[in-house]
């Protein structure tokens, strides 16, 4: 058993799947509201590695879908300001464990990394991405 830190929307439905799958290969998920959390620059590039900043974005953002941002055309400081200033730009989840970060839900690469039973179901891409608005708050 591994304790993962999971950076998530809350009442986002396929971050609920993704922690589901991991409690169920028997780890500890620590949910953490990824939209409140006091994020730098250099704790955000943690999360990123090596890949192409492009990458680094929630393709369901209101602001991605809108056409205002193209993660094609960001270059990485631009990039990190912006998810600063708006954290829906980041892309979710980002998952802490055993001294590692990753970004995204690659159900084969964490399956090398933690271990997990891998669905069938497309866990990364937003079930509601035909919205304009983000997707209410819980309780709201």
């Amino acid at each position: 058993m591994t304790t993962i830190t999971f950076y998530e929307k809350p009442g986002c439905g396929n971050n609920t799947k993704q922690k589901a799958l991991l409690a169920a290969a028997g780890h500890e998920v620590i949910a953490r509201d990824l939209l409140s959390e006091a994020w730098t620059p250099q704790r955000l590039l943690a999360f990123f590695g090596e890949r192409p900043v492009a990458e680094w974005f929630n393709r369901a953002a209101p602001r991605v879908k809108s056409g205002e941002i193209v993660p094609e055309q960001q270059n990485a400081l631009t990039a990190l300001q912006l998810m600063l200033q708006d954290p829906l730009l980041i892309r979710r989840p980002l998952i802490e464990a055993d001294g590692r970060k990753e970004v995204g839900f690659d159900q084969e690469k964490i399956h090398a990394w933690l271990g997990l039973a891998i669905s069938s179901a497309d866990l990364e891409s937003c079930p509601n991405q035909h919205r304009n608005t983000p997707c209410p708050a819980p309780g709201n």
